[in-house]
């Protein structure tokens, strides 16, 4: 097993943490049953939100009277101090608990400070003092803000996408975390989904002590794979390394990481599905793409009048008009029949 320290905190966690945003795509049954698998199998960190419809209740449902054994936490996307608590005390009636462990300001566009316009932060420790969450948590998909928020001494924990493509510069979060006593962890891990080797993603994630990284799982099969690493963390063999290096060679750079912030289109265009067309038909069974209701989503983007909406709020600054449009030539090129 392989146990890490999450900052200061005083709190360890087993280096396989439980992302449960996908789980909001099952059934209750099958969510719940998946949830007491992984904490029977030896998973401890289990991350949801406010935003992901009931994940929460799920998560509620599964643990409730059981809370002792897990660390659990949850995000708000409050833009003030009234949809904050409003958003606390519902996570907690859904949860089924009277505190939650690390409570995060789900991607804002800045980092919020104490005294603040926004007074974001000052409710957070005003639910701190008041034995409603333990541990203040930020996180992003903006480097610039990640980078503020470590240097500022007010958050516990951050979260932050981070993966084997990740650059050199998002990789020193790892290290200016662990000086300032942050804990660090990742989303995004296997890269919303295009990384289709969970082994490999494990063993890189294996050689970084200072991030506990949390996979997205909805289904059995996929947590099997990141149970079986609790008891013999895989190594980096050969060929876990070649996978790496091809993956780095197809997907460093410029693509869409589905992370969704750019939604909604005024124009109905699913731009998180439709910006990855290309890189879901090369790396994942094509017949949902190529569907008629996936050639329906994919035909939206000729509703695209490049009004720059999405551009604006990529936080990866991509140039998301013209991602589409190269995906949507490589798809009419497979309805085709012509290959990739």
């Amino acid at each position: 097993m392989s146990v890490i320290a999450i900052g200061k905190t005083g709190l360890s966690a087993e280096q396989m943490g439980f992302g449960a945003l996908p789980i909001q795509r099952i059934g209750k049954a099958e969510a719940v049953y998946l949830l007491q698998k992984a904490l029977d199998g030896g998973m401890t960190y289990f991350d949801t939100a406010r935003a992901y419809s009931d994940s929460e209740e799920k998560l509620g449902e599964a643990f409730a009277g059981r809370w002792d054994r897990v660390i659990l936490a949850t995000k708000t996307m409050a833009e003030t101090p009234e949809q904050f608590w409003e958003q606390l005390h519902e996570s907690l009636r859904l949860l089924r608990t009277d505190h939650i462990d690390v409570y995060q300001l789900h991607n804002p566009a800045f980092c919020p400070c104490p005294g603040d316009e926004s007074g974001l932060y000052d409710a957070m420790v005003q639910a701190r003092e008041q034995g409603k969450i333990r541990f203040i948590g930020i996180t992003n998909h903006r480097l610039a803000v990640a980078r503020e928020a470590v240097a500022s001494g007010l958050y516990d924990v951050l979260q932050f996408p981070l993966s084997y493509l990740s650059a050199p510069e998002e990789l020193a979060l790892e290290d200016a975390c662990r000086d300032a006593g942050v804990g660090l962890i990742a989303m995004k891990a296997l890269a919303g989904g295009l990384l289709t080797s969970g082994y490999a993603a494990a063993a890189w994630m294996a050689q970084h002590d200072g991030i506990l990284p949390i996979w997205g799982i909805q289904r059995e099969s996929e947590l099997d794979q990141f149970l079986s690493c609790i008891p013999a963390p895989p190594a980096m063999t050969a060929e876990y390394a070649a996978i790496i290096e091809a993956d780095r060679r197809e997907l460093r750079g410029e693509f869409c990481r589905g992370c969704g912030y750019c939604m909604p289109c005024p124009h109905g265009i699913e731009i998180n599905t439709c910006a990855r067309a290309s890189l879901l038909l090369r790396r994942a069974p094509a017949g949902t793409m190529l569907s008629p209701e996936g050639q329906a989503k994919m035909a939206r983007i000729e509703h695209c009048v490049n009004c720059g909406q999405c551009a604006a709020k990529c936080p990866y600054g991509l140039d998301t008009p013209a991602l589409l449009q190269r995906n949507y030539q490589d798809f009419k090129e497979v309805l085709a029949g012509k290959p990739l």
